[in-house]
């Protein structure tokens, strides 16, 4: 799976949204507000009139955590001191242990007055998932692990069994119950909306209402597809300290607007492998195996084509691939690999053929950078677009080897970095 982390704004609008269904006795308000750079801060105030009725806590929400340690963390305050704050802190530049960036997005929620703190996380695994729990939550969770229990939850299984009443003990009397619905109606909510990773600390009860006080959460993007309803409006923010390019920006503003799943993160625009791969699974599997094989230097890019986009979105996609490939010479060439499971419902022969006009485009630069390229697909009519892949070949004057389903997946992974001459990555092979 590719996971991918989100905003602890969206989570807990997704949260506030879809807890009732899972667990209909509790209640979770979700009151918050996110601030960027072109918020308008009056405005916001009008659209929720609670920001000047309550006291309020201010924090960053950009994928990272320990904001307190870091004094990241406003609390009890007013709407203006908020409004002051986020002013100050808006587009500073911030060191968060070995990351710098600035500071660019801030969550603001009520301030709870509580004195219970829980601590809760669901961790997803080969064979399901594994749920973690305190009552001793907070700030200092990791240097109390030995006070965490934990429970496997096969994939199968019902969460309604009674498993759960042996992570939740029964010293904390009343609450018990709460916490073991809360925690039954999460994993259900986890499952449902396909997260890879949930952490609330803390979060405590105020009568039959949940409060999630803190929460880092990540999807499974390759879940994007069927879940594109529910999680209308989340974002998926490049990590705090990385600024996304220019052409993966391009990528993301096409996947914003299409049903597809299109995914480029440039990691060495110097890297001579580089990679088209359909698949947010497959891309992993490829990535990984560079890797293994002693490539890691060398790895350009990493990304998905997925969701059967159509032809136009493939060779805008590939295009800008290429684009980025052919900047820059390096001495024995590059290698292109175009792989991929078997598909589901794409169609291999639609999306090569926008991926066929993008490599016709770029005939004289393929040549010109001594590119060979690779390929392995298989799925509906990948006999058509494996044979258009073949004669492509002839057709341009570029190397292109091709591989269907009766070859195992990262055969040509071995097989590329063997064609660029890299011997360590050979004799890891």
């Amino acid at each position: 799976m590719a996971q991918r982390g989100i905003r602890e704004y969206h989570a807990k609008q997704l949260l506030a949204k879809f807890l009732p269904e899972f667990a209909p006795a509790l209640n979770y308000e979700g009151l918050g507000v996110l601030v960027g750079p072109d918020t308008k801060m009056d405005k916001l105030a009008a659209e929720h009139p609670w920001l000047k009725r309550r006291k309020l806590v201010v924090k960053p929400d950009q994928l990272f955590g320990r904001r307190k340690k870091h004094g990241l963390l406003l609390l009890n305050a007013g709407f203006d001191d908020a409004k002051k704050w986020i002013k100050e802190h808006m587009k500073k530049t911030t060191t968060v242990g070995d990351v710098t960036g600035k500071l660019t997005h801030f969550l603001i929620e009520p301030m709870v007055q509580h004195k219970q703190e829980y601590y809760v996380a669901i961790r997803s695994n080969r064979g399901g998932d594994t749920v973690f729990f305190s009552q001793s939550g907070g700030v200092d969770i990791e240097e109390n692990w030995d006070n965490v229990a934990e429970l496997e939850v096969p994939i199968l299984e019902d969460v309604d069994k009674p498993g759960l009443h042996r992570l939740v003990p029964e010293e904390l009397g009343p609450q018990r119950e709460l916490v073991i619905n809360f925690i039954k109606g999460l994993i259900k909510f986890y499952r449902e909306l396909h997260f890879t990773y949930l952490e609330i600390n803390p979060f405590t009860f105020i009568e039959d209402k949940v409060v999630p006080l803190d929460l880092v959460a990540r999807l499974d993007d390759t879940a994007g597809f069927e879940c594109m309803d529910k999680w209308e409006g989340v974002e998926f923010p490049a990590p705090f300290g990385r600024t996304k390019s220019k052409d993966e920006a391009y990528v993301a503003e096409l996947d914003s607007k299409s049903g597809a799943s299109l995914k480029l993160t440039l990691l060495n625009p110097d890297g001579r492998i580089w990679l088209m791969v359909a698949g947010g699974g497959a891309s992993v599997i490829y990535t990984d195996t560079v890797v293994d094989l002693g490539g890691t230097k060398e790895l350009a890019n990493y990304g998905e084509y997925s969701g059967d986009p159509s032809a136009d979105l493939t060779r805008e996609y590939a295009t800008t691939i290429l684009d980025l490939m052919t900047r820059k010479k390096a001495d024995g060439g590059k290698a292109l690999l175009i792989g991929g499971g078997i598909a589901n419902f794409t169609d291999v022969a639609k999306t090569f053929t926008g991926i066929i006009d993008a490599l016709k485009e770029y005939k004289e630069k393929l040549i010109e950078h001594q590119i060979k390229i690779f390929v392995r697909r298989g799925g509906p009519n990948f006999e058509r677009g494996l044979e258009l892949m073949r004669n492509l070949g002839a057709e341009l004057g570029v190397p292109i080897e091709v591989f269907g389903p009766d070859a195992h997946m990262t055969t040509i992974v071995p097989l590329a970095m063997e064609a660029l001459g890299l011997k360590e990555a050979q004799s890891g092979a």
